[in-house]
C-alpha cells in the first residue's frame, strides 16, 4: 500500500465519521440562538461572556444565519458556552474513493472519446464494447495515477 493510499483511507475513514451529522438540519435561527434559547440565556449574559455588546452577540447571530461567520468566533462562542466546536467535511459521493472515481471515469471518457473521434475520422473506428473497455482501462490508470489534471 502506497502512503498515498494510506493517507486516503486514514483521511476517509475521519471524514465518514461526519457522515451521519450531514443529516442533521441547522435551526432556522442559527445554532447559537437555538442554543442560548434553549439554556434559557440572554443576549446580555452571553454578550458578558464574549466581553462584547448586545448588539454585538446579534451580529454573531445573524453572520451564522447567513454564513459569513468565523470559525475562529464559533470556536470562541463554543469555548464560553462550555462546548466544543466540531466541523468537516462529507464528500457528497460517499467516500474519497467514490469521488476520485467518478472523476477518473469523466477524465477517461473525455481522453478515450476524443481519440476516438479522431480514429473515426482517420476511418479506423472501434466498436462500442471496444471504446467501453479503453474507457474502464483509463479510469484505472488515472485513479492509480491521481494526475493534477483530475482536479481541472
Amino acid at each position: 500500500m502506497g502512503r498515498k493510499s494510506l493517507m486516503l483511507q486514514q483521511l476517509n475513514g475521519k471524514l465518514l465519521s461526519f457522515a451521519p451529522l450531514s443529516r442533521i438540519a441547522i435551526p432556522p435561527s442559527g445554532w447559537i440562538k437555538a442554543i442560548r434559547n434553549t439554556l434559557g440565556m440572554s443576549m446580555q449574559q452571553l454578550a458578558n461572556k464574549l466581553m462584547i455588546s448586545k448588539q454585538g452577540v446579534l451580529d454573531i447571530e445573524k453572520r451564522e444565519v447567513d454564513g459569513s461567520i468565523t470559525i475562529k468566533s464559533l470556536r470562541e462562542l463554543g469555548r464560553v458556552l462550555d462546548m466544543e466546536l466540531v466541523y468537516g467535511f462529507v464528500p457528497k459521493d460517499g467516500s474519497l474513493e467514490a469521488m476520485i472515481e467518478k472523476k477518473s471515469n469523466e477524465l477517461a471518457t473525455k481522453i478515450v472519446l476524443r481519440t476516438s473521434n479522431t480514429m473515426q475520422l482517420e476511418d479506423q473506428g472501434n466498436s462500442k464494447e471496444r471504446i467501453e473497455k479503453a474507457i474502464k482501462e483509463r479510469t484505472e490508470e488515472i485513479k492509480n495515477e491521481m494526475p493534477k489534471i483530475l482536479w481541472d
